[in-house]
């Protein structure tokens, strides 16, 4: 017989909808409506001034196929993500076992380092441009060079890629050092005691207890770089030599969608970058049973 639920349980049932329904209507809202509406448009066709859609099917996704500039786009974003999404995790792992420790000014170092999570992004491309300037900047006088950091087709997805190693080390950084709070000192001690250097216990002891830590950063950092869009919005004109060479799969959706006003083909190129995050996420769950240890 079921047993009847009392008047605390229901009171408890009640109000935990209450907190929790603002966060499910936002999601719901913000989140999901967007994403299947954005789904929904990619097989339509743009009308005349923007109104009465026509529906295409599938040909928007055959034209993307078939699209230069999309692949070139996708090539472009990869790029951007193998250099940035390795060197942010490893230094900002390194930085973290680093500041884990009792140093002396030790805070000071942590909010340094977190500074480019909260500096708005249009000071930050202000400052880098600057850096980067060919004639004037800071970068080449000072080591005596002529390098077209930003200008250079062949250079510019890499400098920016730069870009947003500094700007994502501090954010890495905070959550290596949340999961290495979880580690005991005693397995640093015990390794000592047998003779294991720095490295040998970042290899053998550190990586494997936050690799939780280490799995949920790859893979929020990989879906970040397969986004980037602000970063080259603000660093690359449009009479900029290398503009070809920099557009992200997200800066064409913006183009067609916000530009050309072609929104079902916008869609489109946004939905293929959803399938490739999602085949890369899925490839990373299923890889991640053979390196992360929950226990």
């Amino acid at each position: 017989m079921k047993k009847k639920a009392s008047s605390r349980e229901k009171s408890e049932f009640i109000w935990g909808w209450i907190f929790i329904l603002p966060t499910m209507i936002g999601l719901g809202v913000l989140n999901i409506y967007p994403m299947i509406d954005t789904v929904i448009q990619s097989f339509y066709k743009t009308g005349d001034f923007g109104k009465g859609n026509v529906f295409v099917g599938l040909k928007n996704y055959e034209k993307v196929l078939g699209d230069a500039e999309v692949w070139q786009a996708l090539w472009n974003t990869v790029k951007y993500a193998v250099v940035e999404v390795p060197f942010s995790v490893v230094i900002a792992l390194l930085l973290a076992v680093c500041l884990n420790r009792k140093i002396k000014g030790r805070n000071i170092f942590r909010t340094i380092f977190f500074l480019p999570m909260v500096v708005a992004p249009a000071a930050i491309a202000m400052v880098w441009k600057w850096l980067y300037n060919s004639n004037f900047g800071l970068i080449n006088n000072v080591f005596h060079i002529n390098v077209k950091w930003i200008s250079d087709p062949n250079l510019a997805i890499f400098s920016i890629a730069v870009i947003g190693i500094w700007s994502a080390i501090g954010y890495n950084m905070v959550l290596f050092l949340a999961g290495l709070q979880e580690v005991p000192r005693d397995y640093y001690e015990a390794a000592s005691l047998d003779g294991a250097n720095a490295f040998d216990q970042l290899i053998h002891i550190t990586v494997p207890l936050i690799s939780p830590t280490i799995f949920f950063v790859l893979v929020t950092r990989i879906i970040g770089a397969m986004q980037v869009f602000d970063l080259i919005y603000m660093m690359i004109d449009l009479n900029n030599p290398a503009w070809k060479k920099t557009e992200s799969l997200v800066f064409l959706f913006y183009k067609y969608s916000f530009e050309q006003s072609k929104k079902g083909y916008g869609a489109t190129v946004v939905v293929v970058l959803l399938i490739v995050i999602l085949i890369l996420t899925g490839i990373q769950l299923f890889g991640q049973k053979k390196w992360v240890h929950y226990e």
